[in-house]
């Protein structure tokens, strides 16, 4: 039985970049829908039926940030979001509301089909499976306090659930299976984001790990699980 292709939706207002955004990633195998203002793109992805959005920040009707926010409060659909500002804090609020990454204009073909892949593979879980192969897979965690159970894939504190986004449960996955081992934010865009082709923004992580100690850590800027030692990387012990 042949695969069922992945579909990506790709919200994008100007149609020449659309265009050629399609007919790259169709080349590639994948299915495709394209909403060009931001009202239509938001009904489109929550539908439900995508495997990766492809955001613009820029749009008519409803700009990406909000479509962004929108989409996190139903579905935990990988997003990149596509923006052509250069400014620190639009790169940053995006991640914030929940964006998996951003890619600046103008970029590459190979490297948007590359990080479309990583995505899609760590939303499915295949990134996660590589881990738990390399070291003991241990079904509970328990972190002080902190439980993670890696079989259905929660986490509680102080028994109540912690609502955590893909993201951010691969991460802290990721740093407990491995705890006392030192990670840099190039290791970690490899080994939880997938990025073994082409690196991410750094910036993706510190937001990515801002946003994790915010649900987890009763003091996030002194935190009790995931530590960062300066220049060496981020760890939990």
């Amino acid at each position: 039985m042949e695969a069922k292709k992945k579909k990506i939706l790709i919200v994008e207002d100007e149609k020449n970049i659309a265009d050629i955004i399609e007919y790259n990633i169709r080349k590639q195998g994948y299915d495709t829908d394209v909403a060009n203002d931001g009202e239509k793109g938001l009904a489109y992805a929550l539908s439900g039926k995508y495997d990766l959005v492809l955001l613009d920040v820029m749009l008519p009707k409803m700009d990406g940030f909000e479509i962004c926010r929108r989409i996190r409060e139903r579905l935990d659909t990988p997003i990149i979001m596509l923006t052509a500002r250069e400014e620190e804090r639009d790169k940053v609020m995006g991640l914030e509301l929940g964006a998996d990454d951003y890619m600046t204009k103008p970029f590459s073909n190979a490297e948007l089909l590359s990080r479309i892949r990583a995505n899609i593979r760590r939303y499915s879980g295949e990134n996660v499976q590589k881990a738990n192969n390399e070291r003991e897979n241990d079904e509970i965690i328990d972190l002080d306090g902190l439980i993670i159970n890696c079989t259905t894939l929660t986490v509680k504190k102080n028994s109540e659930e912690v609502s955590l986004s893909k993201q951010q449960y691969d991460l802290l996955e990721f740093l407990a299976k491995n705890r006392g081992r030192k990670y840099n934010q190039e290791a970690l865009l490899e080994q939880v984001w997938g990025y073994n082709e082409f690196y991410g923004d750094i910036r993706t992580v510190d937001v990515t790990v801002a946003r994790l100690r915010k649900q987890i850590e009763d003091n996030p800027s002194e935190p009790k699980y995931i530590k960062n030692k300066r220049g060496v990387g981020y760890y939990i012990e």
